[in-house]
């Protein structure tokens, strides 16, 4: 099983970098996990905000590969705790699929891939940095299995 962060953004911070691979090297090697960055279109006074969204979800469903998991962030999505993340990453090995969670651009999800996810997931009510959100994943979906792990990392 594979785990796949599908993000509408390139060239981020160097701290952004850092903290995302900190967490996703962690990942054992049975459940990697991946990101697929799309590069965003070009945003200026007069850009059709509404067509780059469209342009920048059809990147995104083309990154998925066939039989994937679809988990889209999104605002309105159900909030995990750390437990409710473990318990879904439990069903997802258990169904052996490959996962893929979706973060949109600066404008969120295109809404066909709000249409292609299987559930939704929101991290918090708080308008996050599409950026941060990579580092908050990354350290969410580590966390998850070190508690289905009984490893030391998870600390209640």
């Amino acid at each position: 099983m594979r785990l796949q962060l599908i993000a509408v953004g390139n060239k981020m911070p160097g701290w952004i970098s850092e903290g995302y691979h900190e967490y996703a090297k962690r990942m054992p090697p049975e459940l990697p996990l991946d990101l697929t960055e799309i590069v965003p279109g070009k945003r200026s006074k007069k850009a059709d905000v509404q067509r780059l969204t469209v342009q920048e979800g059809e990147k995104v469903l083309a990154a998925i590969k066939p039989g994937t998991h679809v988990v889209a962030l999104e605002v309105q999505g159900k909030p995990w705790d750390t437990h409710k993340l473990a318990q879904r990453m439990q069903q997802w090995q258990l169904n052996g699929q490959d996962v893929a969670f979706l973060v949109g651009g600066p404008e969120g999800l295109s809404a066909d891939c709000k249409a292609r996810a299987n559930e939704m997931w929101s991290l918090s009510p708080l308008t996050l940095p599409h950026p941060m959100v990579r580092v908050i994943i990354a350290e969410a979906l580590f966390r998850a299995w070190s508690l289905l792990n009984n490893h030391p990392y998870h600390r209640e």
